[in-house]
């Protein structure tokens, strides 16, 4: 499968892209950046050098992701979400009279997107923090603390709220500090099964 670069596009030196991917207008995509296959990177988005992106991930417009930045394969990242990789940048040093470097450094912290993750619209993503598999995050959230499997999270900073399927069905809400325990749990949209405890979700059938 070919791979398909908007001509207005910047893709620097050795940035790796997989078949059947997509970079679309405007993006700009730095130094030593893996791209896994059938990929969409959409216009007006930035990748710093040494990102890692699986396959099959879908990116939307003015997607901003900086360096120490995983993505699994599987990921959905909504326009205009925003990662960041250090607690406490400034611009110089405490003297004001030179720029600190941008290179990466002991306080640039990884982030880590897991496999089926959903990143809602306009969202803003910390560090040393991960996305739990086939956790959705909603449309304008602040992400602070690492988010468990399947978990919906949300508002700022982003909580827990419930729990979703593979195929992105709410599964069951949660209340505030509830213990939830339920031995069977059925999608209602795809019939997958699922067991949660202790608002641990866990997978008893897989999709075919």
């Amino acid at each position: 499968m070919a791979i398909r670069i908007h001509p207005s596009a910047i893709v620097e030196d050795n940035v790796s892209i997989g078949e059947g991917s997509s970079i679309w207008d405007n993006v700009h995509i730095r130094h030593s950046t893996q791209i896994g296959e059938e990929c969409i990177v959409g216009e007006k988005t930035y990748i710093a050098y040494g990102v890692k992106i699986g396959n099959r991930v879908k990116i939307n417009a003015f997607v901003y992701i900086c360096n120490a930045v995983t993505i699994e394969d599987g990921v959905m990242i909504s326009a205009g979400t925003i990662f960041t990789n250090d607690r406490f940048p400034r611009a110089t040093t405490s003297n004001l009279k030179q720029l600190r470097p941008s290179a990466p450094d002991e306080h640039t912290l990884p982030t880590l997107v897991q496999a089926g993750a959903t990143i809602g619209a306009g969202c803003t993503v910390g560090n040393d923090l991960s996305i739990g598999r086939f956790a959705m995050i909603g449309m304008g959230s602040l992400v602070t603390k690492s988010i468990p499997d399947f978990h919906l999270a949300m508002g700022h900073p982003a909580r827990s709220v419930g729990c979703v399927c593979r195929c992105g069905q709410l599964l069951r809400r949660f209340a505030m500090d509830e213990n939830v325990y339920e031995p069977e749990i059925t999608c209602s949209a795809c019939g997958l099964k699922y067991a949660i405890a202790d608002r641990d979700v866990m997978e008893l059938t897989y999709p075919n």
